[in-house]
C-alpha cells in the first residue's frame, strides 16, 4: 500500500521523528524505571516525578495547540487556558460521579460540595457524566463549540490583531469569575479534588498512574502528529499564508474567516484533551486554572521553544516548567521576575526560539 505525498513528507521530516523517539522513549523508560526496581533502589522514579513529567507532557501538548494558531496562523490567543481547564472540567466531574457514596458526606449522587452547598438534585448539566464515553465526548465538545461560537463571532467580524488578544482574555477572565461562584455548580473556589476510581480503577494506585502517564505521552504524539499533518497540507498553506498576508490571501480568493475558525477550533479541542488527561494525574481542577495569566504563560512557553515548530512549542513547555519548580521551591520571590526576563530575551534575540537556534546551529556545523 503506498502512502500520500503529505505521509511521506512527514515521515522524512528529521525533527519530527526525534521529537516523536524522545517522547516514547520517556513514555517507556519512566513507567518501567517506576515500576521495576525495589523500592528505595536509586535507580527506582518516585510516583511524585512520574506524575510532574506527566504533567508536563499535557503542558506540551497544550503548547502545540497554540503554535498551531499562533505559530502558523497568527492568532494571539490569550485565553487558550480557558479551554484547557474546561476540558479539565469535563473529565473532574465524570471523577465527581465516580466517588459515590464514598464521599465525606456519603450521598450516591450529589459530590459532597453540594451537599454542603444544600443542593436537593443533581443540576441538569451533570447528568450523563457517570459515563466515561459521554465525559470524553464533553471533553472536547465543550472546548470546540465554545471556540467555535466565539471564533464566529470574532473572525467574521475581523478582529484581528491585539484586539483578538485582548477579548481571548477577557473571555478566560469571565470564566474564572463564571467559576468561582458557588451557585454555578462547580464547587466553587475549591473545585474538585479527592477523587477515587477512573474506570473502576482506583486512581492512585502506581498502574492507574502508569497508565495515565502512557496516556498522555500517546495523546501528545498524536496531537502533534495531527498539527503537523495539518500543517503540511494544503490548507495549511493556507494558513500560513494567512498568517503572512491575510488581506492578500483574501483577496485571491479563499475564505479567510473560515480557515481561521477551523484551526481555532481544532486547537481548542487540543486543549481540552490536554486539560482532561492534566486533572487526574495532579487530582484537582479549580477556577485558577482560568487564571490569564496561565495562557500568557502558555505563549512565553511557545515563544522560548520556538513559534512555528511545533517540537519547539512542547520543547519550551518542559523547559520553562521545569525551570518553574526548580525556581519555586529555590528563589521563589524571584520566579515572576526570571519568566519576565525570559520573554523579553528570548523576544528581543531569540525569535525562533531556544529550539530555533539549535536548528540553525545544527544546520552551520553539517558538512556541505
Amino acid at each position: 500500500m503506498t502512502r500520500g505525498p503529505l505521509l511521506n513528507l512527514l515521515a522524512g521530516e528529521r525533527g519530527t521523528a526525534v521529537f516523536l523517539l524522545i517522547v516514547a522513549f520517556v513514555g517507556v523508560i519512566v513507567p518501567v524505571m517506576h515500576l521495576v526496581p525495589a523500592e528505595g533502589s536509586p535507580l527506582q522514579l518516585s510516583g511524585y516525578t512520574m506524575t510532574l513529567i506527566g504533567k508536563y507532557m499535557t503542558y506540551a501538548l497544550l503548547a502545540v495547540a497554540v503554535d498551531l494558531v499562533w505559530g502558523y496562523c497568527g492568532i494571539l490567543s490569550l485565553g487558550h487556558a480557558a479551554f484547557f481547564a474546561l476540558g479539565g472540567y469535563a473529565m473532574g466531574m465524570y471523577l465527581m460521579r465516580q466517588i459515590g457514596s464514598r464521599g465525606v458526606y456519603g450521598d450516591p449522587v450529589l459530590p459532597d460540595f453540594m451537599v454542603f452547598l444544600n443542593y436537593k438534585e443533581l443540576p441538569w448539566f451533570w447528568h450523563g457524566f457517570d459515563m466515561f464515553w459521554f465525559a470524553l465526548a464533553m471533553v472536547a465538545l465543550v472546548p470546540g463549540l465554545l471556540a467555535l461560537a466565539f471564533g464566529w463571532l470574532a473572525f467574521r467580524s475581523r478582529v484581528t490583531g491585539v484586539y483578538l488578544s485582548i477579548i481571548t482574555q477577557a473571555l478566560t477572565y469571565a470564566l474564572m469569575l463564571a467559576f468561582f461562584r458557588n451557585d454555578m455548580g462547580f464547587g466553587g473556589n475549591n473545585g474538585m479534588t479527592d477523587f477515587k476510581d477512573i474506570l473502576g480503577f482506583a486512581i492512585n494506585t502506581p498502574s492507574t498512574r502508569v497508565a495515565l502517564f502512557v496516556a498522555s505521552a500517546i495523546a501528545l504524539m498524536l496531537g502533534y502528529l495531527a498539527c503537523r499533518y495539518i500543517t503540511l497540507s494544503r490548507a495549511g498553506r493556507v494558513v500560513q499564508a494567512i498568517r503572512d498576508a491575510e488581506s492578500r490571501t483574501r483577496f485571491i480568493g479563499y475564505r479567510v474567516e473560515s480557515y481561521k475558525l477551523w484551526i481555532f477550533t481544532f486547537s481548542a479541542v487540543l486543549a481540552g484533551i490536554a486539560g482532561a488527561l492534566y486533572v487526574p494525574q495532579v487530582g484537582i481542577i479549580n477556577p485558577s486554572e482560568f487564571q490569564p495569566i496561565n495562557s500568557i504563560e502558555v505563549v512565553i512557553w511557545v515563544a522560548v521553544g520556538g513559534r512555528g515548530m511545533l517540537y519547539g512549542a512542547a520543547a519550551g513547555a518542559v523547559l520553562v516548567n521545569y525551570a518553574k519548580t526548580f525556581f519555586t521551591a529555590a528563589l521563589p520571590e524571584f520566579w515572576l521576575y526570571a519568566l519576565g526576563l525570559l520573554f523579553v530575551v528570548v523576544t528581543l534575540f531569540l525569535p525562533r526560539g531556544v529550539v530555533g537556534l539549535l536548528d540553525r546551529f545544527g544546520r552551520k556545523t553539517m558538512p556541505s
